[in-house]
């Protein structure tokens, strides 16, 4: 019986991570962490029954408390019960699932305890990639992505492990307004950004899609996860997401993973590794698919994936600054506070200002993190 923690377990890839719980019936759910839906938290921890369970905010755990309190599971909160949740003494692979920077002190508190990780928190290694990589050398353990392009890269590198990466292609959809202008953007509005044309995730990341952010970060994230510099990792945008990344060995050979855009295929992989088993779903109908096509990304239009080569180049707290400054303007475009094209404005205005700082610590991070923050609220 395999032993799980999920930070996240509310959000998008923590429900799915339980429909495949749910489906292979040999994983037991250790601890659960969760940021305020204790509605959807109470029903998970009835139907999985775990040990530990957090809920970020102390009035809204204490308020689950009462309501499982016929239940043997210890509730917590804040950062101290995400770490309690994390080393969860029992659990073997902690699922990192948490939106932002909040994962990157669970993540090294699990790492430190043994555990392996199935990340799906891309902010950890953005911001801390140099923290975190080292550290599971030194300790042994596993990153096992859970981000469906580099889990593909992942898949790609199975057994390849003497041959050398010349290129990872990274996969981009496009989002829902590839091919659109500049002076089309202007008018865009929360609904229209919110519709992605082939994946059904959470509000934030479904945003960050759609501005390239997201794939900005991913770029930072695979130089982290496969050690390669960030000129190696080339975006290659296919708009029909059936190709989820590829690799190009020093031979010219590419090598791509294909599928559904389904994400419980990657969490399953990454909670079996390195076994496959049966997972229910649609399979790739290559007759019904008929072709596929390749664009190169639009980094005038979309200069969100331009700031993110820029900033996983200089390195230092400057990718902090980048994310923090995202994490802020897509709250307030959200709260349809600010218009659409002045979420990369920010991030650029929040990166111009502000002075890098090499090999940060956790508290540099934070710091870092902070002041984008500030600048942010200041001129906004």
């Amino acid at each position: 019986m395999k032993k799980i923690a999920i930070l996240g377990s509310t959000g998008s890839i923590g429900t799915q991570t339980l429909e495949v719980v749910e489906t292979q019936k040999d994983i037991e759910v250790t601890a659960l962490a969760a940021g305020s839906n204790i509605r959807l938290l109470e029903a998970q921890i009835r139907q999985f029954h775990p040990k530990v369970a957090c809920v970020w905010r102390e009035d809204k755990a204490k308020e689950l408390a009462v309501s499982v309190q016929d239940l043997p599971v210890h509730i917590v909160s804040g950062m101290e019960g995400l770490i309690e949740a994390a080393t969860e003494i029992s659990a073997e692979i902690v699922v990192t699932a948490l939106v932002g920077m909040i994962g990157i002190q669970p993540t090294i508190a699990a790492m430190e305890a043994g555990k392996d990780i199935a990340l799906a928190n891309k902010e950890t290694l953005v911001t801390a990639g140099h923290i975190i990589m080292p550290l599971a050398k030194e300790r042994g353990v596993k990153i096992l992505p859970v981000d469906s392009e580099h889990s593909a890269i992942f898949q790609c590198l199975n057994g390849e492990n003497k041959n050398k990466i010349h290129k990872i292609l990274l996969t981009a959809s496009g989002g829902p307004f590839r091919g659109k202008t500049r002076s089309e953007l202007e008018s865009v509005q929360v609904e229209e950004a919110l519709n992605h044309p082939n994946w059904s995730m959470g509000k934030k990341i479904t945003i960050d899609s759609s501005t390239m952010v997201n794939k900005g970060l991913e770029v930072m994230e695979a130089k982290w996860l496969f050690g390669v510099e960030m000129d190696q990792v080339k975006v290659v945008v296919q708009p029909k997401s059936v190709i989820h990344s590829m690799v190009e060995f020093e031979d010219g050979a590419v090598m791509a993973q294909l599928g559904t855009p389904d994400m419980k295929l990657p969490i399953q992989y990454a909670l079996y590794y390195p076994e496959r088993r049966f997972l229910p779903g649609e399979r790739l109908d290559f007759w019904t698919i008929g072709h596929i096509n390749f664009e190169k990304p639009d980094m005038v239009n979309f200069p969100g994936l331009l700031l993110a080569y820029r900033a996983g180049k200089t390195g230092g707290t400057l990718p902090t600054v980048f994310n923090a400054a995202n994490e802020r303007a897509v709250a307030k475009f959200l709260n349809r506070e600010i218009s659409y094209l002045a979420i990369t404005d920010m991030i650029e205005g929040a990166m111009n200002g502000h002075t890098v700082k090499e090999n940060p610590t956790v508290e540099e991070i934070l710091e870092a993190e902070a002041a984008a923050y500030e600048y942010i609220e200041s001129r906004w």
